[in-house]
């Protein structure tokens, strides 16, 4: 994540091609040792995909359609929401009290 970070820093700075020397004094620059094969990977993966901001625009087509995990909209969408926020309130209260009788009377460091 580092050397994308700082392949990003660059790009932004005018460097529409960092190179592995640049992008090892960037990540170095901050006090962190850089490893020559991430970054090289790092570079081969990009490698023929266009300009970033094509990379960025084909990555958000990708997170559109990945479904976000949250109840869906429907007429009782207020309802269900209600009743899932109970459930799981319920479920916390109950994994609450089975960890109490877990720990029998005697804590971590006694």
């Amino acid at each position: 994540m580092k050397y994308l970070a700082a392949y990003l820093l660059l790009s932004q700075g005018g460097n529409t091609t960092p190179s592995v020397a640049d992008i090892k004094a960037v990540v170095e620059s901050v006090g962190v040792e850089a490893n020559e094969a991430r970054i090289t990977e790092l570079l081969s993966s990009l490698e023929g995909k266009g300009s970033l901001d094509e990379i960025i625009a084909a990555g958000a087509q990708k997170f559109a359609s990945v479904p976000a995990g949250g109840v869906s909209a429907s007429v009782g969408g207020a309802s269900a929401g209600a009743a899932a926020g109970e459930a799981a309130a319920e479920e916390a209260e109950e994994e609450a009290k089975e960890e109490s009788d877990d720990d029998m009377g005697f804590g971590l460091f006694d």
